[in-house]
């Protein structure tokens, strides 16, 4: 069994995981995997397809079984869908990992994530929808979280750098 992943990024969409998750492999020399991206190429649509035809408890599912089979599988830089924390199998399996949650405020996700994008959870009053979606979410990402990065006003190799001197780790 491998020791898990290097590192696992956590955090609300558009706070920049797969983007950091990309640099921080790029900088660990280490290969990145995407747990959404595993999904869309499982099952060959994307999420939002998924999420609108099946349902979110069906999509919850497909997330947790890819979560599962990437902590198992992969020992690089793992970035997890926004809402894999949801799941209390999912926290456990977090537990002892090195966590980092990229946080970001309302403003910044509207900003990155837009208003017009193929997010289902955020289709109708996106600024409302995603305080709820992280007044639910926040509690969970800090716990499985080992550190918590801020994304506000910095760029991707800002957070990498953050993300690397808070867990510590040094780049090749």
């Amino acid at each position: 069994m491998s020791a898990g992943p290097l590192v696992v990024l956590v955090g609300p969409m558009g706070s920049g995981k797969s983007t950091v998750g990309a640099l921080l492999a790029e900088r660990l020399g280490v290969p990145y995997r995407d747990t959404d991206a595993d999904i869309v190429t499982a099952h060959g649509r994307p999420i939002s397809d998924i999420f609108v035809d099946e349902g979110e408890p069906y999509f919850r599912e497909l997330e947790r079984q890819a979560v599962a089979a990437a902590i198992a599988e992969h020992t690089g830089v793992l970035a997890l869908g926004g809402g894999a924390v949801l799941d209390a199998g999912t926290r456990a399996l977090l537990a002892g990992l090195p966590v980092a949650y990229l946080s970001m405020d309302v403003e910044e996700a509207v900003r990155r994530v837009g208003l017009g994008a193929a997010r289902p959870l955020l289709a109708v009053n996106p600024r409302r929808q995603w305080r709820e979606l992280m007044e639910a979410r926040r509690p969970l990402y800090t716990e499985v979280a080992r550190v918590v990065v801020a994304t506000d006003d910095r760029t991707p190799e800002e957070v990498a750098q953050a993300v690397l001197d808070a867990l510590e780790l040094k780049d090749v």
